[in-house]
């Protein structure tokens, strides 16, 4: 396996592995439970060829495993890795900081 090379910034490999919208959309439905193919457009409401290529990215960083199951019809589920678990803690303090930010805003359009 090839690694890209990393930003110096730690913030910036953070946004460089999980900044697109789609792909941190992506590991937020993962960490609930594995899902298929369909099960995650479905839920992240993205087109098939972006989902397609931000879970290759995905599995490439070493953040999803795809696993395919034989039979018919064949099984395809994508899951986190271990170093894809350990984003939990990113997805909670930015979904807090998204409630928060719309509570203040809430009161912002309040007072004009």
């Amino acid at each position: 396996m090839q690694f890209k090379d990393l930003a110096v910034n730690p913030v910036s490999v953070v946004l460089q592995l999980v900044g697109a919208k789609w792909k941190i959309l992506i590991i937020q439905e993962l960490l609930k439970k594995e899902l298929r193919f369909s099960e995650l457009k479905s839920k992240i409401g993205c087109t098939a060829k972006v989902l397609t290529n931000c879970l290759k990215e995905l599995e490439e960083d070493g953040l999803v495993v795809r696993e395919e199951y034989e039979g018919l019809p064949p099984k395809v589920e994508y899951y986190l890795t271990d170093i894809g678990y350990t984003l939990r803690p990113v997805i909670e303090s930015m979904q807090k900081w998204g409630k928060e930010y719309k509570r203040l805003r809430k009161l912002m359009e309040r007072r004009i």
